[in-house]
């Protein structure tokens, strides 16, 4: 999810860090109402840390309340004779208004993207985009930007909160002429409008096609149970991640592979289309306005990159030696295809993850399957809770009976063990519902940050789509489910340790090419021997841990499939980028047509319409998917540090919390990665995990060459 620029504060979908989920391309619960009466008198306790039931027409309430206390005290704050303003009520008040505006919306922003009742969570939706409006609004008032850049910083931390927020409101446009920024106004406002109504289009995509038993021969019997069955026996198989990935991996008929792959890419194919082109000329409008050549040099201005030709360096180094690792990998893939149709000359998209399957059960010998067995979601969430619990000195434990929107959702309360004092409140709602974000995302809720002589407990929550627990059988994770869990539960850990004093600044709100590198870097934790087994546990006997020969096979084989991994990273990063460089309206289909055909070596299905429905590029990543890519850098740097010492030592555990994931923005992440590192991250560390060739340093970044 965010956001992972990553929030520029509260910009669309501000409290959303989206996963890539790109191992993909490889009927709703009802919930139980407790509450049928209005509940805006909600006070949050230890059960329950946010309102999680809304009536119809209270999200609205809410959030009408929410601008209005706030703009209130926004008017006061502009108001202040210049005689009395000091830092602390202005700059220290700004802060705390705004993230008190944060915490009264972000859980009704968050409700519309879970909330069961479909009425509800499109209120929810409504408060979102109403949130972003809003919050423009606040970042082009001229009476608070002249306000707040006449004071002056007392500490270093105080500076810190003064650069950020001034930046913030000249990246809106306060440089400007008054009408120019009425238009920058106008122009985000509509740009919201588009981003929140082709989210929710995702969000609430029916898509489903029909199949006979004999259509998906070769899907193991717990996924085929999972299907909805018409009255003439035939399968519905929508598009949610279980069902999708099930038939892309398992199914044998070519066919049937196809049309999943062909309708996944056309959802919302003419609505959202439309959207995206409608948001990109938007956008070239907003970064003209405000003096900026493309929109990706308005967005990347800020970040650790820097500019946009650094990003376009970084991402064409990687092209050829990624290209060769991506057709050595094709190969071998076609001759296994050409033992199945020897007729065959090409592996089509929908072919890969099924082939990929065939080769690990060949060469590794052991089938996901098997290997889901040993990891209940129970089991593997323990083992998670017990790892980070050793690294950063922390216990989760589940609050029972905690007042949830939809059954299936969990909630802990998350504890320092040395001092016993709560820290945090992690939601975790794992299992795929009619109308609910189709990924998985961490998702904030409550920001942690200094008020009234006491820390506020920040709330987070992660959102999946594993498969449901099936009867007689608990929901079983795959490796690759295992890994996004660790991912999102990074970004938990991101925004739970957080120690900074300022809300704004608190959390994952750090540069966007800077907010993957703790959840990459916490996710390789899955391919450790020990951590591996740690928190494996045979579905039928919780004792009985994954044997050391399949565990070391499954690391082995950890290389399959990564050409095409790292192939569509650099696909989709270069597909963000070429849209946001454009300063003409983009034929975005056609555009990417050019650019898979450019990496992959041939053109994609004929009529699909991959924008559609990359939900990133509406969801705070526009011109920022590069950043998945470039955080690896620095992921595979931490990584290999605890390498030398152990990947569950709490020392350096407690290092990475106190120097990286404690700080939110209250430092440049580069000074905080060489804190932590002793030198500066150089990209060695990515190519050495790709197996690839290291390009000269002059055909790499300063950023990133070798150190």
């Amino acid at each position: 999810m965010h956001t992972s620029d990553y929030r520029i504060y509260f910009h669309r979908l501000s409290w959303l860090i989206v996963l890539s989920v790109v191992f993909l391309l490889t009927a709703g619960t009802p919930v139980n109402r407790r509450q049928e009466e209005p509940t805006d008198g909600f006070v949050p306790g230890e059960n329950c840390p946010i309102q999680t039931h809304y009536a119809p027409g209270e999200i609205p309430r809410l959030n009408e309340a929410a601008e209005h206390t706030a703009r209130a005290t926004l008017d006061a704050l502009a108001k202040i004779p210049p005689e009395e303003r000091t830092f602390d009520n202005t700059f220290i008040a700004f802060d705390r208004i705004m993230t008190d505006y944060a915490d009264a919306v972000l859980p009704l922003c968050l409700m519309g993207n879970v909330y069961p009742d479909a009425g509800i969570a499109a209120e929810g939706m409504s408060c979102e985009e109403s949130s972003s409006v809003f919050s423009t609004g606040v970042y082009t008032r001229r009476d608070l930007y002249d306000v707040l850049r006449e004071q002056t910083p007392r500490t270093p931390e105080e500076s810190r909160l003064y650069d950020v927020t001034i930046r913030e409101f000249e990246k809106n446009g306060l440089k400007l002429s008054e009408e120019s920024l009425t238009k920058v106004r106008e122009l985000k406002t509509a740009l919201s409008g588009r981003e929140t109504r082709y989210s929710a289009n995702l969000n609430n995509d029916t898509t489903t096609l029909e199949f006979t038993a004999d259509d998906l021969k070769g899907i193991p019997a717990s996924s085929m149970a999972t299907f909805e069955k018409t009255p003439q026996g035939t399968c519905l198989v929508t598009m949610k991640y279980p069902d999708y990935l099930a038939v892309m991996t398992y199914a044998k008929m070519s066919g049937t592979r196809m049309r999943m792959y062909e309708a996944y890419n056309n959802r919302q194919a003419d609505t959202n289309t439309a959207l995206l082109e409608e948001a990109i000329v938007l956008r070239q409008n907003i970064a003209s306005e405000l003096g900026y050549a493309t929109w990706a040099d308005y967005k990347i201005d800020g970040r650790m990159a820097g500019d946009t030709a650094t990003v376009m360096e970084f991402l064409t180094a990687m092209q050829e030696p990624l290209k060769e690792k991506y057709r050595d990998e094709m190969a071998n893939l076609l001759s296994i295809k050409q033992r199945l149709e020897p007729v065959a000359t090409a592996v089509s998209p929908w072919d890969v993850a099924y082939l990929h399957e065939i080769q690990k059960k060949e060469q590794y010998a052991y089938d996901e399957e098997e290997v889901r067995e040993y990891f209940p979601v129970d089991t593997v969430l323990q083992g998670l809770f017990d790892t980070y619990g050793t690294l950063f000195g922390i216990r989760f434990s589940e609050i029972k009976d905690a007042p949830v929107w939809s059954p299936d959702v969990r909630l802990y309360e998350v504890n320092n063990l040395a001092e016993n004092d709560r820290i945090g409140y992690l939601y975790l709602d794992l299992y795929p519902r009619e109308g609910k974000y189709g990924h998985f995302c961490a998702a904030e809720v409550i920001n942690g940050r200094q008020k009234d002589g006491t820390y506020t407990v920040p709330v987070m929550a992660i959102i999946g789509n594993f498969r449901k627990p099936e009867e007689g059988r608990p929901s079983l994770l795959t490796i690759n489910e295992i890994e996004t869990l660790f991912h999102e539960a990074g970004h938990a850990m991101h925004y739970l340790l957080t120690t900074a004093p300022y809300g704004t600044l608190s959390g994952f709100s750090v540069e966007w090419d800077f907010v993957e590198t703790p959840s990459q870097t916490l996710e390789e934790w899955v391919w450790d021997p020990e951590v591996l087994e740690s928190i494996s546990g045979h579905y039928t006997n919780p004792s009985e841990k994954i044997p050391s020969d399949l565990r070391d096979r499954i690391i082995a084989a950890q290389d399959v499939g990564m050409g095409s991994l790292y192939s569509r990273l650099l696909l989709n990063s270069l597909e963000d980028m070429r849209f946001h460089i454009a300063t003409v309206p983009v034929d975005v289909t056609e555009v990417w047509y050019q650019i898979y055909e450019d990496i992959m070596g041939t053109r994609p299905l004929p009529g699909t319409h991959q924008p559609a429905s990359f939900g990133h590029l509406m969801g705070g990543y526009d011109a920022g998917y590069y950043g998945y890519l470039w955080s690896k850098v620095y992921a595979f740097n931490i990584v290999n540090a605890f390498k030398e010492t152990g990947m569950t030592n709490p020392t350096l555990g407690k290092k990475f919390r106190d120097e990286i994931l404690s700080k939110g923005n209250m430092e440049e992440g580069m000074v905080l990665l060489e804190r932590f590192l002793g030198r500066e991250p150089g990209a060695e560390a990515l190519y050495e995990h790709l197996g690839i060739p290291m390009p000269s340093d002059e055909t790499l970044p300063k950023e990133q060459k070798n150190r």
